[in-house]
């Protein structure tokens, strides 16, 4: 039977060692297409720019990086090698040409930079620098001149020039942007004019807006809102992400199990919240398919993925189904599928 789908997920599960590859339809029903195993602790994924390689971290010996080559039109994913990384990473991303492999260290209080090859593999030699405590994401703005990295033990952003030949990172004049007492910074994201960044804090569950000057990478708080719904005493935000159109906002919190969410003006970046709805157990991590109409959010403790429909007027959230994963699913890249696949 032929299945009109549009979207490919993955999903990776730290404890079961595997990357489960599904084929979300229009409608937003789940399937399974492949299960690949390459074993070990699989948590943070970075998706190339062209969309034809994916990286995936290892935080269990060995420590690595492993590159997965994508085909979009089967729907499919095979390994293409595995290079060392210098320690447990707590998220990658790539910098926007694709060229470098930026990683972000909890446990060592670091980032590192590693050059990608033609093929998709990291290079064996990675730059290292330090951070305050538990750095957790690293990620160059739109123009990629500038890379922001949180450091959620230290209480605030670590800003670097970035140099897109070489891949240096060099400390601004002024190189750590202090966050409000208790934040935790976790998750950011730029906004596409690349002149506000959205801070997720783990310890105050609270999306703080903050200005971006695109010319000089200065920053400056302009707002701060809360995500817990009402009722919930204790904090654990997760991930952040906007809609591909930036009409919406949406973050996780683990601890009520929900994902919240908010508008953006578009004007001044600025947000109203929205909404809060129930999702699954602990969700670390979720992703908005490309074309805006569905949340995936993967939940650490149900061991399955829900698909939420997003009303393009309102922006709430409607739960279309439920889909069995690996263990521990914890991060959610989602990429257009080209061509009808059979089911």
């Amino acid at each position: 039977m032929a299945v009109s789908t549009d979207t490919l997920a993955i999903v990776s599960c730290a404890d079961s060692g595997e990357l489960h590859v599904l084929r979300l339809s229009a409608d937003g029903q789940l399937q399974t297409a492949q299960v690949l195993a390459p074993g070990g602790q699989l948590m943070p994924m970075a998706l190339c720019p062209d969309q034809r390689h994916l990286h995936v971290a290892r935080r269990s010996d060995p420590l690595a990086v492993i590159t997965l080559a994508l085909d979009a039109a089967a729907g499919r994913l095979h390994t293409v090698g595995e290079a060392a990384l210098p320690a447990s990473m707590a998220s990658l991303n790539t910098d926007r040409s694709g060229r470098w492999l930026f990683s972000a260290s909890y446990g060592a209080d670091m980032v590192a930079v590693q050059e990608l090859g033609a093929n998709g593999l990291a290079g064996t030699a990675a730059t290292t620098y330090p951070t305050g405590r538990h750095a957790h994401c690293v990620l160059a703005d739109p123009s990629n001149r500038f890379v922001l990295a949180t450091s959620l033990g230290g209480g605030q952003l670590h800003r670097y020039g970035f140099d897109a030949l070489t891949g240096r990172l060099k400390a601004m004049d002024e190189p750590v942007f202090a966050m409000p007492a208790g934040t935790g910074p976790r998750h950011l994201c730029f906004n596409q004019r690349g002149d506000r960044v959205y801070v997720l804090g783990e310890l105050d569950a609270c999306v703080h807006v903050l200005s971006f000057d695109p010319a000089t990478g200065a920053l400056a708080l302009l707002q701060t809102l809360p995500t817990l719904p009402g009722g919930v005493a204790s904090a654990w935000g997760a991930d952040l992400h906007l809609s591909p159109d930036g009409r919406w906002l949406y973050s996780s919190e683990r601890n009520s199990h929900t994902l919240a969410g908010h508008a953006v003006d578009a004007h001044t970046g600025l947000l109203t919240p929205i909404g809060h709805w129930a999702t699954e157990e602990t969700p670390r991590g979720f992703a908005i398919t490309p074309d805006g109409r569905h949340l995936l959010a993967a939940g650490q403790t149900s061991h399955q993925v829900s698909v939420h429909a997003i009303d393009p007027h309102s922006g709430a959230l409607t739960v279309r189904a439920r889909h069995a994963v690996g263990q521990n699913p914890n991060w959610v890249v989602a990429l257009p599928l080209r061509g009808s696949l059979a089911g």
